[in-house]
């Protein structure tokens, strides 16, 4: 199921499920290697954050957070683009 080909909404959907788990929103548009990186450094720096030094740990909340964002635009766009 690559698309519904409805209308203007169609970059909701893979948007609202990157939010829930970062990547899921690429593996809905059919970018299944972006979905694979995204979600790795999206769970690298979560584990990092759980164990690491203070200065580590702040780290690696910027950097899952800027994922976590980016894959919520990048599934929107290109689900926009897919219609």
């Amino acid at each position: 199921m690559k698309s519904s080909g409805g209308g203007g909404g169609s970059g909701i959907v893979p948007a609202v499920c990157s939010a829930i788990l970062p990547g899921v929103g690429q593996l809905i548009n059919g970018q299944t290697d972006k979905a694979i990186g995204v979600f790795a450094v999206w769970g690298i720096a979560g584990l990092s954050i759980l164990g690491a030094i203070p200065l580590v740990g702040s780290v690696a909340a910027l950097v899952g957070g800027a994922t976590w964002l980016y894959g919520v635009g990048d599934a929107y766009v290109t689900g926009k683009r897919r219609r």
